[in-house]
C-alpha cells in the first residue's frame, strides 16, 4: 500500500480488540497502532486515516493521526496514545454510580460534535455514502432498497459533523481531555445517524456482545440510554422522547444494512429486512 510503513509487532503489546480491528500499544513511545482484521480492503484503512486527519484539522478532540502502517498482512494506522485514558464505557463498568454524570458528559460532547461545521471537501456525506451503497449493492431486498432510497431522497442533511460509530466505547478521557476515537465512519449529516446507531448499540447487542465490546450488560446500556436521551434533547417529556425515538429508528433502519455489510461482508438477512422496513416512513 502506498505510503504505508511496515511495523514490527514485537515492538508493540496488544491493548484492545473491537468488532473490526485490534490495537497495539508501542512499548517505548506514546503511539497506538490500529490494524484492521483480515478481510478488510486497503481502501478502508486509507480512508479512515484521511478522515482522521481531516477531523483532527477541524479541531475536534481526537488523538493525533501519525501514519499508515501494516504488519505485512493487516493494514491500519498509528495514532497518538492517550496515557491514563478510559472510555466512558469502561468508567461506567467500573463506577456504575456515575451513570448520570457520564450521561451528561456524553451529551455535552455530542452537542459539541453535532454543532461543528464539517469540511465537506474532506469528509463524506453520510447520505451519499448510503445512497451509493444501496444503488451498488444487492445486500437487501428490492423493497427495502426502494424504501431506503426514497427516505434518503427526502431528508434534509445539515453540513455538521457525525461520528458514524457513535457510542460510549468510542469516547475517552484522561481526566483532563475528552476525545473521540475510532472515527473511520466519520462524516457529515443529520445527528440522527449517530443517535440511531447509539440506540441499536444500547438495545440490540445482547449481553455477550455488550460485554465483549463495552464491558457492560444490555440492561445497563438501556439504562444509560434512558439517562442520556433526556439530557441530549433537554426534555423529560415522555411524548417528546417517544417522538424523537421513533424518528431516529428510521435512520437506524436505513443505515444498519450498510454497517452489517461493512462488518460481516455479507448480505443483510431477509428476516431483518422484513422486520425493519416498517420503521422507514
Amino acid at each position: 500500500m502506498q505510503d504505508c510503513e511496515t511495523i514490527n509487532l514485537n515492538e508493540y503489546t496488544p491493548s484492545g480488540e473491537g468488532g473490526t480491528a485490534i490495537t497495539y500499544k508501542h512499548n517505548s513511545r506514546n503511539s497506538l497502532a490500529k490494524l484492521y482484521n483480515s478481510g478488510f480492503e486497503a481502501d478502508v484503512a486509507i480512508e479512515e486515516f484521511k478522515v482522521a486527519q481531516a477531523v483532527y484539522d477541524l479541531g475536534i478532540p481526537t488523538p493525533k493521526p501519525y501514519r499508515l502502517v501494516t504488519d505485512g498482512k493487516r493494514l491500519g494506522a498509528e495514532y497518538e496514545f492517550i496515557t491514563g485514558k478510559r472510555s466512558f464505557a469502561r468508567i461506567l463498568s467500573q463506577e456504575p454510580e456515575k451513570m448520570q454524570d457520564i450521561a451528561e458528559a456524553f451529551a455535552k460532547a455530542a452537542h459539541a460534535l453535532h454543532s461543528t461545521k464539517a469540511d465537506t471537501a474532506r469528509l463524506p456525506s453520510i447520505r451519499e455514502v448510503l445512497r451509493s451503497f444501496y444503488l451498488g449493492s444487492d445486500t437487501v431486498t428490492p423493497e427495502y432498497r426502494e424504501r431506503a432510497l426514497a427516505f434518503l431522497q427526502k431528508i434534509q442533511e445539515p453540513v455538521t459533523c457525525v461520528h458514524g460509530d457513535f457510542h460510549i466505547g468510542n469516547i475517552i478521557t484522561d481526566g483532563n481531555r475528552t476525545l473521540w476515537i475510532d472515527i473511520g465512519q466519520f462524516g457529515y449529516g443529520a445527528p440522527e445517524w449517530d443517535l440511531g446507531w447509539f440506540w441499536t448499540m444500547t438495545h440490540n447487542l445482547g449481553d455477550s456482545r455488550a460485554d465483549f465490546l463495552l464491558h457492560l450488560t444490555q440492561e445497563t446500556l438501556v439504562s444509560f440510554w434512558d439517562a442520556f436521551l433526556p439530557v441530549y434533547l433537554g426534555t423529560n417529556d415522555p411524548a417528546a422522547l417517544g417522538e424523537y425515538t421513533r424518528k431516529i429508528l428510521a435512520y437506524y433502519a436505513v443505515r444498519v444494512p450498510y454497517m452489517f455489510s461493512l462488518i460481516n461482508h455479507d448480505k443483510f438477512p431477509e428476516e431483518g429486512c422484513r422486520s425493519l422496513i416498517q420503521l422507514i416512513p
